[in-house]
């Protein structure tokens, strides 16, 4: 029989699995899957799991959100062969889901599991020895996703970020930073930048270029320095999220590496979860590095 890692986080998006595991665990035995499932115990589980079972499985399927996701495919990353990847989303925002058109509802996205074509995506290698799939941020509100606690976006879903980052707006210090890639440098004080490949952050679409494809082996990288005033921090919020004219503050580019030095340590988020504090980072894409099933 085939054999499939199930792994999923019971705790994410307001625990909704719970009433949908049965369905799901039908699909794919129906599907002809023998199925090894494994529900985290916590944080590091699912990348552990995967390092220690997922090498006995031509597929590996987990239900989660942005988080879970990461650490599944971080574990496929040291693997010697990487397995299909399945996904069905089940936290607050979702981000890669939304990216990629999988269904929101459980059902119906396990059925595409079993249904569907491998369909290759880039992995971004950060500094290493830690992956993400669709987003590393540095700054402004970034600390947000890993401060709000599991239980607040379970009640309050998208909110949960947006009352958290209100909080830090008062907060925002610029911290001074080299960045170069291929076709470029520069050297500023930035207070946001974000590394991603994605269409949408944090539940909002329109903040990086409609251009994106998953798998050509560039990110899209958006930098924004340090506003002087008010007003310019209003012209900024204003061209992210109403698309108006181009605006002095906001640098945005692709590229498949880029490295990044600042002069104190800075803490990065990658996929929503914390990615620890750095003074210098290299980031790299992994092109087509997994196949998800879509």
């Amino acid at each position: 029989m085939k054999k499939m890692l199930f792994i999923f986080n019971p705790r994410s998006g307001r625990e909704q699995i719970k009433g949908h595991l049965m369905e799901i665990l039908d699909i794919f035995s129906k599907a002809g899957y023998d199925i090894h499932v494994h529900a985290t115990q916590g944080q590091g589980d699912a990348a552990r799991t995967v390092r220690r079972l997922g090498h006995r499985a031509g597929l590996v399927v987990c239900s989660g959100g942005d988080g879970t996701l990461n650490e599944v495919i971080s574990g496929m990353m040291e693997l010697k062969k990487t397995p299909l990847l399945g996904y069905i989303p089940a936290g607050s925002t979702n981000d890669f889901a939304s990216s990629l058109k999988i269904p929101k509802r459980m059902g119906r996205a396990a059925a595409a599991v079993v249904k569907g074509s491998p369909f290759p995506i880039d992995v971004g290698a950060f500094c290493g020895d830690r992956y993400f799939v669709y987003i590393a941020a540095f700054g402004a509100f970034t600390e947000v996703s890993y401060l709000t606690s599991q239980d607040k976006k379970n009640r309050l879903g998208r909110q949960a970020y947006m009352l958290e980052g209100l909080k830090s707006i008062s907060t925002i210090k610029p911290c001074r930073m080299r960045v170069e890639w291929e076709e470029g440098c520069l050297e500023e004080d930035f207070v946001f930048g974000m590394v991603t490949n994605t269409l949408s952050v944090g539940g909002f679409k329109g903040l990086v270029s409609q251009s994106v494809a998953l798998g050509d082996g560039v990110f899209e990288v958006l930098l924004i320095r340090m506003p002087h005033t008010p007003a310019d921090l209003s012209n900024i919020v204003s061209y992210m999220f109403l698309k108006e004219e181009p605006n002095e503050y906001v640098y945005k580019f692709k590229t498949s590496s880029i490295h990044i030095q600042s002069q104190g340590e800075v803490d990065w988020v990658l996929d929503g979860e914390f990615g620890g504090s750095r003074t210098q980072v290299d980031i790299e894409n992994l092109r087509e590095r997994v196949k998800i099933l879509l």
